[in-house]
């Protein structure tokens, strides 16, 4: 199955969240801080900036635009039909 995550999606792409941190093997994994931000199953996220590296990128949930590093934003799965509206 090939997952896209938050950290796939260009500037002003939107999706919404169908997992975080499924794949974490991590015991002192970012997951649970990251779903305490808001980042939840069925939220909508948009990419509102990134760096020239493509690290940190600005992401847009529940109102709230949060920076998250490259690595961070790879934990948050999407689905595959988001749109750039």
């Amino acid at each position: 199955m090939n997952s896209k995550s938050v950290a796939d999606l260009n500037i002003g792409e939107s999706a919404v969240i169908t997992s975080v941190g499924d794949d974490c093997i991590d015991v002192h994994c970012h997951c649970l801080r990251l779903m305490e931000l808001g980042f939840t199953p069925g939220q909508e996220v948009t990419v509102v900036a990134k760096s020239p590296f493509k690290n940190p990128l600005a992401i847009s949930v529940r109102g709230t635009i949060i920076a998250l590093r490259k690595g961070e934003a790879e934990c948050i799965k999407i689905n595959s039909n988001g749109s750039g509206d």
